[in-house]
């Protein structure tokens, strides 16, 4: 028996390989499905099941491009309604992968059809657990995204996901091993630890929700306590991953047209597409496309084009650094968003050469930064989460959480400029440039962000530990 998790960083996902005597499961694929072919191949095996937790929010998984090139089964649990074939199974059902078992437990309360499997191996031990969404390694999955479809409230849903886990998960021996669909950083839960693999018996001890003297009325306030709004684009995800999607090829080949920098502008005007500009955030301070919006690669690029893009229908235009067109594609067909209809050939350089107009964000140190406050009053924007800003922040600032910075656009001042930073310059750049192209110009960023700044001497409030924090 064979047990790989292949987890990726920028969505915090861990996708599963299982292989057992020439036979291949799949637990939560990503929509790219091509290495988890190439590994059944290496290991001279066949991929007999795709076995989904649930109808995932934050990613398009890989299941019906990989039913069809492999002729493998889609599993999913109980409640599921999946428009194309799948295999709905029982609670408790049982699937042979060559001398080991994978059954399904059915554990709804993030969403109704959430699914727990539970392998077991030759010798018939209980030995690993799939939990998806329903059980992280230090949280569980949030009870609100499915409210809507399910027609019960997050308090419901919290109740369900309760017995859930009392009932299926909690009576597993100790020593059964914890795989989840995802660590921290994903928006599927809001406490999650950093590593990725564990014990049940360690999160018995560890893991606030499963407390064996909590009460039902306990859990559903401490899950439901402090939940963000939803990333707009999670609807849209499920979706496709009920109703399918096309091929990530065929959006790769759509997204790899090169276009010269006239047809690139042409097409920016004429097709209500946004220009998204993917470069490192220095190279977009120094130099940009105008209105055009920035959300580097190497940052949590698909999380937050999905948080602020939001309509994964919207048509894109790429600039890109050289080479990195392609694996910018897949990172956003990833999050569903598979209407890029381009890239700008030559990346930015290209348009400059051109003689085409292009736009800037001034930007100083933390240090001129230091120097400029303390000679005057100044309006600071910090565009962290609330958490962040709640702990430390720069005396008298002010909070304007990028996910939700076209809420705040009224309260940046239109007769002076004001001063952006995030925590390390990433965020803060994504914040100017929607700002920029919301006809707001006066605007400096504080390159470095709040960990600059702090070196710098910089006045800060007193911090507070987050885990002390109440909502």
């Amino acid at each position: 028996m064979n047990i790989e998790q292949i987890y990726t960083g920028c969505l915090s996902q861990g996708a599963y390989y299982i292989e057992s005597q020439g036979e291949v499961a799949i637990i939560d694929p990503l929509r790219e499905v091509k290495p988890y072919m190439l590994k059944a191949e290496n290991d001279k095996a066949k991929i007999k099941y795709i076995f989904e937790t649930h109808f995932h929010a934050d990613f398009v998984s890989g299941h019906v491009t990989l039913a069809k090139e492999t002729g493998a089964s889609i599993i999913y649990g109980l409640n599921a309604n999946p428009t194309f074939e799948a295999i709905i199974a029982e609670d408790g059902q049982e699937f042979k992968l060559g001398n080991i078992t994978i059954i399904a437990l059915h554990t709804p309360g993030h969403t109704m059809e959430s699914t727990t499997y539970l392998l077991r191996d030759e010798k018939g031990k209980d030995h690993a657990i799939f939990s998806g969404d329903t059980l992280f390694l230090g949280d569980v999955g949030r009870p609100d995204l499915a409210q809507k479809a399910a027609h019960l409230t997050q308090e419901q849903l919290a109740e369900t996901l309760f017995d859930s886990l009392r009932n299926k998960i909690m009576p597993l021996a100790d020593d059964v091993i914890v795989y989840p669909a995802h660590g921290a950083g994903s928006a599927c839960g809001k406490n999650m630890m950093k590593e990725t693999v564990d014990t049940l018996g360690n999160q018995k001890k560890m893991n606030y929700a499963l407390r064996a003297d909590m009460t039902k009325e306990e859990f559903v306030k401490e899950v439901t306590d402090g939940l963000l709004p939803p990333p707009q684009y999670f609807p849209l995800n499920v979706k496709m991953n009920r109703e399918g999607y096309a091929d990530i090829d065929q959006v790769i080949k759509k997204g790899t047209t090169a276009l010269h920098p006239d047809t690139f502008e042409a097409m920016a005007n004429e097709a209500g597409a946004i220009v998204l500009d993917v470069r490192h955030q220095d190279e977009y301070v120094k130099g940009h496309i105008p209105r055009s919006i920035f959300i580097g690669i190497d940052g949590g690029f698909a999380p937050w084009v999905g948080a602020l893009i939001a309509d994964v229908a919207q048509p894109i235009l790429l600039v890109a650094p050289e080479g990195r067109v392609e694996e910018t594609i897949t990172r956003l067909s990833r999050v569903g968003f598979d209407n890029t209809l381009g890239y700008l050939e030559g990346s930015f350089e290209a348009w400059k050469k051109a003689g085409k107009d292009f736009d800037t964000i001034s930007s100083i140190s933390a240090e001129e930064f230091k120097t400029i406050k303390e000679e005057e009053e100044i309006p600071v924007f910090d565009v962290r989460k609330d958490g962040e800003f709640t702990a430390e922040h720069v005396e008298q600032a002010t909070n304007t959480p990028l996910d939700v910075i076209n809420e705040h656009l009224s309260e940046f001042p239109d007769n002076k400029n004001f001063y952006v930073h995030c925590a390390g310059g990433y965020r803060s750049v994504i914040a100017a440039s929607i700002l920029k192209s919301r006809g707001i110009h006066n605007l400096i960023d504080v390159a470095g962000g709040f960990n600059a700044i702090k070196e710098a001497g910089v006045e800060t409030t007193e911090y507070v530990c987050p885990s002390t924090l109440t909502s």
